[in-house]
Parts: C-alpha cells; structure tokens; sequence
C-alpha cells in the first residue's frame, strides 16, 4: 500500500526533474564559460571552436530518437540515471585532452560528440514521465518547471564558473560540474520510478488522479508498454504525414538557432565585442538565463491556463506563435542598441519571450504523441538541435564577414516564420487512433 506524503510525488519528481535539466545545461555551458580560456591554451580560432561547440549539438541532434525510443524501452528512471553517468565521464574526459598535439582539436570534437549524444535522453525522457505521471490540465506547468532547469542552470553557470576558473583554472570548473551531476543523478535513482503505480509513495488518491487526467487523451496512453508492431507502423506513417509534427519540427529549429547564440556566443560577445571585463561580462550573461527561468515558468501556467479556458488548440499554439515573433522583434532591436548594457538588458528579453513558447513545445508532443511521445519529442527537438549546432558554427562566419549585428538580424528573421509555423500545428489531432490502439491491446490479450 502507498504510503502517505504531504506533497504528491510527481511534483518532487518533476521538481527533481528541474535539477537534472540544470544539471544537463551546467554541463553543456560550462565550454562556453571556459571557452576564452579554452582557446588561449589549444591555440583555437573563433570558428574551430565554433566547431567544438558544434560537436556536442550534432551529437545531441543524432541521438535524439534513439533517446526517445529508449525512454519508452527502458524508462525514465534507468535511462536519465545512466545518461547523467555518462555526462560526468565526458565532462571529465574533456579536461584530459593534451594540448601539446596537433590532434588536440580533433579529441575535443569527438568528446563533446560524445558528451551530446549521452546528453540526448535528458528531454525525451523527462516528456516520457510527464505523459505516464501528469493529467493534461497540469502538463504546461510541469514542463515550465523541467525547462526553467535550463535557466537556471545556465544562469549559475557564468558566476559559479567564472569563479572557480579565475581561482582554480578551467579543468577545475568540469569537475565540479561532472561531481554535481554524480550526486543529483544518484538521488534520481532513489526516488524516482517509471508509473505511479511502481512508486511506493504515491498514494491511491493521487495515483486515481493521475488515471482519471490521462484517460483525457485516450485510452492509449495507460497502455505505453504494451504496443504491437501494427501501432508501431502506424505511429511512423503517420508521423511522417503530420503537419503538426514538421511544423513543431522546423519552429523548433528556429527557436535552437536563437538560444545557442546565447549558450554558445553571448558570453564571448559581451567580452571581446562589446568589451566587457570579465566580472561584468559573467554578470550581464546571467540576465538572459534569469529570464529563461521566470519565462519558464510563467509558460507553462499561461499554457495550461489558456488550454482550459480556450481549448488546446487555441492556448498551446497562440502561445508559441506569440512568444516566438517577441523573440523576432527584441532579437532585432537590441543588437543595434549602442549602450551595452541597455543592449543586453533587450536581449535578455528575446530569451525571456523565447522561453515563453517551450512548454507549449514539449506539451503538444505529449498530446499528440501520447505513449510514443519519446518518439515524437525526440523527432521535434533534433530540429532544434540542428539550429544549435548552425548558429554555433555560422554565428562567427557571419559577424566575420558581415559584423556582429548580423547573426542577430538572421536569428530574428528564423524566430518570425518560427512563429507562423504555429498556425498549423494541431495538438487535438493524435498520431495513432487511441480507439485503434486499445482495440489492438485488447485483441492481444
């Protein structure tokens, strides 16, 4: 019998979720803190380490929908608990490239590779719990909290790192981050499992709760483990024929291409472009991730608040196609902003309404996806890292040939037909007929 707690436990998990997300983003930001020094001692131009920031984005994009398929083969639990394993193995391998060979860049392209492609499971699986363990009417708020992880954690990355490199050297700061990563990754393990029903905490009423909000997407999403090879076929034929899929897909991408401006460049912007010295630097980097988080948050009440008051429709998509053309105009008038700090203060913005739009992203997934939405969100943000990984590479292509007003002019441009791509995305519309499902699990019992 399930004990009894004073707070449901999908909310620890989901507040835990939150942690890891920091976590994940802690991790993949540290080389851009690191970034000046990392350069200095390897000897790197600006565009080769565009191309060691780029590696861990491609790595990331390649293992999206392998992560998606393996949150719903192994599930959450298992699979984040490993892949935090695996992201303090390559944080660490990263301070052990020698700088004295001339294959040193290479080494640290393969790394950070490797370090994206363990880092790929953290959302697909974090979107598999909420589909198992949150109602509908609570999946805005859920994913608010999971990516204001990224806020934050790309928040006290500036500060906390450019601490510790100014006191102990940069190899100091991804040991702290893989040893962080160890600890709230062992805690995962313990608390964490993979149905309301495994969990011996999560008490009747809540676990009633949670039956009663899923059977509001159909019958299928109470059945994730049991699926049969004819719902497999479905499920990808009718991916590849959803509208709401590729136009998630692409304003994804868009949406990658403005937030790996800042996880990749902003810092190095505001001290070698604008020439911020390195304390005020560290501390104007921060305001965008600040933003991230209370923009997070924010998202996702406002997306479940619109959902039930307009439909989901109307309160998921709107959202996204609001949020995303803000992005567009901050993007566009900041970057001409003379006075540095005025200019970073509007940027900031840009990523405060960019982050506006991120549970209305992965709450779709889970709405149409339902038990495949591992799947589904893999597939969604493999676009967004394929922006990344093209901002981290032609951010410094761009400012090189045309300045560095440009890259923020081509990012606002991407974020407006983001925007639009909004209007044809459906979130009533599900990937495989729930009725179809059900009948095909009944059959095979």
């Amino acid at each position: 019998m399930a004990q009894k707690t004073w707070i449901p436990v999908r909310f620890v998990l989901v507040f835990w979720l939150f942690l890891l997300s920091a976590v994940a983003f802690l991790d993949r930001t540290n080389i851009s803190i690191a970034g000046v020094s990392l350069r200095a001692e390897y000897l790197l131009s600006y565009r080769q380490l565009g191309q060691v920031f780029s590696a861990f984005l491609l790595g990331y994009a390649a293992f999206q929908v392998p992560g998606g398929w393996l949150a719903g083969r192994m599930g959450p639990r298992r699979l984040l608990t490993f892949g935090v394993l695996w992201w303090g193995v390559f944080t660490v391998l990263t301070t052990l490239v020698p700088n004295q060979t001339r294959k040193a860049l290479i080494l640290l392209i393969a790394v950070r590779f490797a370090l994206g492609a363990g880092e790929a499971v953290i959302y697909p699986a974090s979107n598999q719990l909420i589909a198992r363990w949150f109602p509908v009417r609570e999946r805005g708020r859920a994913n608010g909290w999971i990516f204001a992880g990224v806020g934050a954690g790309s928040g006290l990355t500036p500060p906390l790192l450019t601490w510790i490199i100014a006191h102990h050297g940069w190899r100091a700061s991804f040991w702290f981050s893989a040893l962080v990563g160890c600890l709230v990754g062992a805690v995962w393990y313990l608390i964490a499992r993979d149905t309301p029903e495994q969990h011996p905490y999560a008490s009747a009423g809540e676990q009633a709760l949670i039956r009663k909000g899923l059977a509001e997407t159909g019958p299928d999403a109470t059945i994730a483990n049991q699926r049969s090879a004819s719902d497999a076929r479905s499920l990808w034929f009718n991916i590849a024929r959803s509208l709401s899929v590729w136009s998630l897909t692409f304003s994804y991408f868009t949406y990658g291409y403005v937030a790996w401006i800042f996880f990749s460049w902003f810092y190095t912007y505001l001290a070698e472009i604008r020439h911020l010295n390195l304390k005020a630097s560290a501390t104007y980097t921060m305001l965008p991730f600040i933003a991230m988080t209370v923009c997070c948050l924010l998202g996702g009440i406002l997306n479940d608040w619109a959902g039930q008051r307009y439909g989901l429709r109307m309160g998921r998509c709107a959202l996204g196609c609001v949020s995303l053309v803000l992005t567009a105009f901050f993007l566009a008038f900041g970057s001409t902003l003379d006075d540095t700090r005025s200019a970073s203060v509007v940027l900031a913005a840009s990523m405060g309404a960019l982050y506006l739009s991120q549970s209305s992203f992965w709450s779709v997934t889970a709405d149409i996806g339902g038990a495949h939405c591992g799947v589904v969100s893999g597939i969604m943000n493999t676009g967004c890292q394929i922006g990344g990984a093209a901002t981290a590479w032609l951010t410094p292509v761009i400012a090189d040939r045309f300045g560095w007003n440009t890259p923020f002019f081509v990012a606002s441009g991407l974020a407006a037909l983001g925007g639009l791509a909004w209007l044809f995305v459906d979130p009533t519309r599900r990937l495989v007929n729930p009725e179809a499902t059900l009948k095909l699990h009944l059959t095979a019992k």
